[in-house]
């Protein structure tokens, strides 16, 4: 099979959980480099041993390396502000640029809802762990009604939150958010994170509250059971915890929601867990599996197009 070079900019948790998904599952990409800033870091350590380029001087050392010329793909793993200066060098350099950080520089993408929507983009980003966890759920109600609101809530462990996911924390709650109307489907979205310090850590889980209206709980249902099943296919430990909730609102009990006036209609209650496949991090850390198994999926259909151009 042909494959198409990629790096890994970022030797922290989420690089280097990415790092050993695309080592462990390979599939139409090599990965050529990875790239951090701490010499004596365990995510460099680790590429070495697996025989892959690396360097400690960030994106000048990444461009310094021999096999950066043959580099198509590049995975940013670092935060929003580093991804801002990342992002105008790379497209400069006609890479193609998947981001992991809430930078939301380019178009928002979830894999089961709009993973070949962007595929001619320079920048798509992978919104955030809450959002690759929670955002499909809306998406499944809004396909079958009218999701006038949607709020999330991404409870993790707070073992599974590093320095670059605490960094970025406001930028988590307004780029979910935003995605949550723009690719969710919802009029109005909000998203909450929380960083749980329990021990032993609590595995990610995710709750979904949307008011819709337009179909019956039974559509719901089936819809959210089906892009469920859609989410598996690349994060096996994605599920439900529960059965799906519902209660009605009708003109005998309106729900009067906070600057939006009366509500009548369906609101759905969602409960997810989500445990990650224990590539690198442990399989509590939910949130980051499922953000770096989002991003491969996403690479692995980047290459695919690539790829083919080069061959036509």
């Amino acid at each position: 099979m042909a494959r198409l070079k990629a790096a890994i900019i970022g030797s922290g948790n989420i690089g280097t959980d990415l790092m050993m998904k695309m080592i462990k599952y390979p599939q139409n990409m090599e990965l050529a480099a990875v790239v951090g800033i701490d010499a004596a870091s365990e995510g460099l350590a680790m590429a070495r041993e697996h025989g892959i380029a690396t360097t400690h001087e960030g994106l000048d050392g990444l461009r310094k390396l021999p096999c950066y010329p043959e580099i198509g793909i590049v995975f940013d793993a670092t935060s929003a502000y580093a991804h801002k200066v990342h992002d105008e060098a790379l497209r400069a350099d006609g890479k193609q640029v998947v981001d992991l950080t809430p930078a939301a520089i380019g178009p928002f993408t979830v894999p089961p809802v709009n993973m070949e929507a962007h595929l001619d983009q320079p920048n798509v980003n992978m919104v955030t762990c809450g959002g690759q966890a929670t955002i499909p759920m809306v998406a499944a109600v809004s396909q079958v009604a009218k999701v006038h609101y949607a709020e999330i809530v991404a409870s993790v462990s707070s073992r599974s939150a590093g320095p670059g996911t605490r960094a970025n924390i406001d930028e988590f709650t307004r780029t979910t958010a935003r995605a949550i109307e723009a690719v969710g489907g919802a009029t109005q979205g909000k998203a909450i994170i929380i960083l749980n310090p329990a021990e032993p850590p609590m595995i990610m889980r995710d709750t979904v509250f949307t008011l819709s209206e337009g179909a019956d709980e039974e559509t719901i249902r089936a819809s959210v059971e089906k892009m469920v099943a859609e989410v598996q296919k690349y994060v096996p430990g994605y599920r439900l915890k529960q059965q799906v909730q519902f209660e009605r609102f009708g003109d005998n009990n309106k729900l009067r929601i906070p600057g939006r006036g009366e509500f009548t209609g369906i609101k759905t209650s969602i409960f997810l867990e989500v445990e990650g496949a224990g590539d690198y991090l442990p399989s509590y850390s939910g949130n980051l599996d499922i953000m770096t198994a989002a991003a491969k999926a996403t690479g692995e259909l980047l290459a695919k197009r690539r790829l083919a151009a080069m061959a036509a």
